[in-house]
């Protein structure tokens, strides 16, 4: 029996929708890629021949048509299209960060539960290999108790980047909106939540107007220590996850296979999509009862954000709980806006 399908708009057509939202809901048989917004070149319908392009997000949202509504505009817009969306009775697909600011996410959240829709959290990184493999490696056990966790995400881009909603002071721009809420909710997913928490940022570009350097430091039961860092100033990546316990070290690299792919345009139902190369295996070193140290790689899983997607429709149509809650994210923006 075929899946009935959710008609769906997006509201911008840069990079995020044409490599991370559009490709998918393309690819999954539950949506209708519908329409789009391109205020100046119109290039959708070179890939999707049918798809509407709209001049501009109030268009697109009077379209009765469309039930889903995915929000990738600017950091600072999320908020007031968000609640567009809603108010017109469609379900709304939030890029991060969700929003600005914590009362922003609440009125959104209770909007929602008012109008009967869902408004759900992109949260792709949820669903990356390098991710996957350390959940993997936790549940093992293998590390025995945990000690302290390093996450970072690292880029080189000295010279300030031209997007304004990014580079200069407005809601929502610098490092902290923009890569703290991937760290944060892989935080979350792993761990729950910190019992305390401190957060410090610094501008070093020549001229920056944002911070481009972040770096957050949580704290969980049992004296367990969360390290997040993130800078714009990292000529040689270090690793992206570093876990310590009590019997052993687990050490993984950032890979971004999937955006690679997509970049160089592989679809994402080619059976090669998300699948990572043995050379970016994680390393597992264990440690036995009688001291002899041994090391393994630990394989990553396929991965693929068409999964998120799959969670996105079974919360529609099926009423299936949303991996990524209302809590989650109204405990990272907190975090965000403090």
């Amino acid at each position: 029996m075929s899946k009935k399908k959710i008609n769906t708009g997006i509201l911008s057509f840069g990079m995020s929708g044409t490599l991370f939202h559009a490709p998918f809901l393309n690819e999954h048989p539950g949506f209708q890629l519908t329409a789009v917004v391109e205020r100046s070149k119109k290039i959708a319908a070179k890939t999707y021949p049918n798809i509407i392009s709209y001049d501009s997000v109030d268009e697109l949202i009077a379209d009765e048509n469309i039930e889903l509504v995915v929000v990738n505009t600017p950091n600072y817009t999320h908020f007031e299209f968000a609640q567009k969306a809603l108010r017109a009775k469609k379900h709304v697909l939030v890029e991060k960060p969700f929003c600005v600011g914590s009362a922003e996410a609440q009125e959104l959240f209770a909007e929602a539960k008012r109008v009967d829709r869902r408004i759900l959290p992109y949260q792709n990184r949820r669903y990356d290999s390098d991710f996957l493999a350390v959940k993997k490696v936790l549940e093992s056990g293998k590390l025995g108790a945990l000690v302290e966790v390093h996450m970072r995400y690292d880029r080189y881009r000295y010279h300030i980047g031209p997007k304004i909603a990014k580079e200069t002071p407005v809601p929502g721009s610098g490092l902290m909106y923009d890569l703290a809420p991937h760290l944060l909710d892989a935080t979350f997913a792993l761990f729950g939540y910190p019992l305390q928490w401190g957060k410090y940022t610094g501008q070093f570009r020549p001229k920056t107007q944002v911070d481009d350097y972040v770096h957050l430091h949580l704290v969980y039961p049992k004296d367990v220590q969360v390290f997040l860092t993130m800078s714009m100033l990292v000529v040689q990546p270090q690793a992206a996850y570093i876990l310590n316990g009590t019997k052993g070290t687990f050490v993984k690299q950032r890979t971004d296979i999937q955006e690679q792919q997509l970049l160089a345009g592989m679809s994402p139902g080619n059976p090669l999509f998300g699948i990572e190369d043995a050379h970016r295996n994680g390393v597992l070193t264990t440690i036995s009862e009688n001291g002899e140290r041994h090391t393994e790689e630990i394989e990553s899983e396929k991965s693929s954000y068409i999964n998120l997607f799959e969670d996105v429709y079974r919360s529609i149509i099926e009423g299936v709980p949303y991996p990524i809650t209302e809590k989650d994210i109204l405990r990272q923006i907190e975090i965000l806006e403090g």
